[in-house]
């Protein structure tokens, strides 16, 4: 099913250059790699690492008993691995491999040591798989990482993919119907990085509401389990979760985001602005949608929460987010 017209990939940031539902893509993006390279400021569609989100004050505190210093490129904060993150780098593959039970795509990459300044050479893993269940169609990605380098003995990391949705086809996702399956969020101070408490969210999510223009605008993290101490590190093992799912009444087009992840970033895109190129609409505010399933925000720097995010030699740092997809009979 791989091959089928439903997705398309590049090795560019190992980006989900496709996602089709009755022939119509959902996700935002370009249709040619160069586009990509040159207009993709809001990481259509692409592989986030080595840390996903924001790091405080573009600074590690203490990893290999140092502090590092990374990119400043969300002041003051380091944003998405910084300006070169994993979405920016050329992957190799893809490499078809038959995987439990079905035909898998594989994206492979190895950030060098102190590449963005982060420490030790990995090698990241990126794992696609399509299949039917139940009349939806089901992406599945994995993630894999491990510290192959001698540098050091740990790092830091934490991978998400950042597509941004749309199920009308339209300028913005203005009429769509959104649901979230957490009241939990994680409140943040006015650059985006986590105060530490994790409360419930001032508006109702849990209930269907519509999103778009004139809507709320949303840019938070919510959190799937606030059992901080017993989240691992390779989550793979744990039973998927239904973060969130979405509904558009003209496309009659359904999305639902599953993760083994502990939180996600809910984002409506109001900062979105990509200019018309090349056959390419333009892409502006609330033209698409993102649910980033990851570790909590800075958790590096956290004293509760870094074991979710270090990765020492020897050990394996795993994720796995899945998309349903599937249109209503008129």
């Amino acid at each position: 099913m791989i091959n089928d017209s439903s997705v398309k990939f590049t090795s560019l940031g190992a980006i989900i250059q496709e996602l089709n539902v009755d022939g119509q893509n959902i996700v935002l993006g370009f249709t040619k790699k160069e586009l990509y390279e040159k207009y993709n400021t809001p990481w259509f569609g692409a592989t986030i690492g080595r840390v996903a989100n924001r790091i405080k004050d573009a600074r590690i505190q203490s990893l290999n008993d140092q502090e590092y210093e990374l990119e400043k490129n969300n002041d003051p904060n380091a944003l998405h691995g910084g300006s070169r993150g994993w979405g920016r780098r050329d992957f190799e593959g893809p490499t078809i491999l038959h995987r439990n039970g079905k035909n898998t795509l594989l994206y492979t990459y190895t950030s060098s040591h102190l590449e963005g300044g982060y420490p030790g050479t990995v090698e990241v893993k990126v794992f696609y798989t399509t299949s039917e269940e139940n009349n939806c169609s089901v992406l599945t990605i994995e993630y894999e990482v491990e510290l192959v380098g001698d540098e050091c003995n740990e790092t830091v990391v934490n991978v998400t993919n950042h597509s941004y949705f749309n199920l009308n086809g339209g300028e913005t996702v203005d009429g769509t119907s959104a649901k979230l399956f957490t009241q939990q969020y994680l409140p943040l101070d006015n650059t985006g990085i986590p105060f530490g408490s994790i409360e419930q969210h001032p508006s109702k999510v849990t209930e269907p509401f519509t999103i778009g223009p004139n809507k709320e605008a949303f840019d938070d993290v919510f959190v799937m389990d606030r059992d901080v101490a017993r989240i691992p590190l390779d989550t793979r093992e744990r039973p998927l979760q239904l973060l969130a799912e979405f509904h558009h009444p003209e496309s009659r087009i359904n999305l639902q985001v599953h993760s083994t992840e502990p939180a996600f970033q809910f984002y409506t895109g109001q900062g979105t602005n990509v200019p018309a190129v090349d056959g390419n609409p333009s892409r502006g505010p609330f033209s698409g949608f993102c649910i980033e399933p990851s570790r909590f925000v800075n958790a590096i720097n956290k004293s509760d929460w870094r074991h979710m995010v270090v990765l020492k030699k020897g050990d394996r740092y795993g994720s796995k987010i899945v998309y349903k997809t599937w249109k209503d009979p008129q």
